[in-house]
């Protein structure tokens, strides 16, 4: 593109920008870690991995950023875990897939019995949209 006095040049050479991601706190050069993205109909904040790429309504944080991160009052903040290390399955995994593999296997009459048409989980301690929070298996 050219204009009156010459062709337009970068405000930044190409050989400056890094092709690393850095936090998108003010003032902070340090390599982001993790990506924040707002959920806002479920005022949820989901702090999660870093993205494969950046995206215009996320926020790549650093690891200080990421820690302390704090979500507005009356939102909930949904910190995934982080998928770095190699994933090893624990004893709640296991236990998990046995008890869904025992609610599939129940036939169909009792399991309307139990709940009465719609039935809800007796694990399930509240539901917020798509979301929902389960009791611990120990209480």
């Amino acid at each position: 593109m050219e204009s009156r006095r010459g062709p337009l040049k970068s405000a930044v050479p190409s050989n400056i920008v890094s092709p690393v991601r850095r936090c998108s706190r003010t003032a902070c050069g340090r390599s982001a870690v993790a990506t924040l993205t707002y959920v806002y109909a479920d005022s949820t904040a989901v702090l999660g991995p870093l993205a494969t790429y950046a995206e215009p309504h996320c926020y790549d944080l650093c690891a200080e950023h990421s820690e302390r991160l704090t979500a507005p009052r009356g939102w909930d903040v949904v910190r995934l875990a982080d998928a770095s290390g190699p994933a090893r399955p624990s004893g709640d995994d296991l236990e998990a897939l046995a008890n869904a593999v025992r609610e599939a296997a129940r036939p169909q009459e009792r399991a309307a019995e139990a709940g009465g048409g719609a039935r809800r989980d007796p694990m399930e301690v509240a539901r917020r949209g798509h979301l929902r929070v389960l009791r611990s298996p120990d209480s």
